[in-house]
């Protein structure tokens, strides 16, 4: 079964969504619009990071997913 695992830093105000194994990082690059892509051995995007998210104290951090079939 695959996991999303999603983390909000409150004092670092960064949000970071990991999609695999965050033990198999090996390179994290920058995009722009303070995103940063981690990625693992073979560049496959494995997470992501976005620098500067402040959620407003009054909000809630919800998460919803939605499987696509072809």
């Amino acid at each position: 079964m695959a996991q999303v695992k999603v983390y909000y830093d409150q004092r670092g105000n960064t949000l970071t969504v990991w999609l695999g194994d965050p033990q198999d990082e090996a390179v994290a690059e920058e995009t722009g619009d303070e995103v940063i892509l981690m990625k693992d051995k073979n560049g496959n995007v494995i997470g992501f990071e976005k620098l500067n998210y402040i959620l407003p104290a009054s909000a809630r951090l919800n998460v919803a997913f939605e499987t696509v079939t072809a």
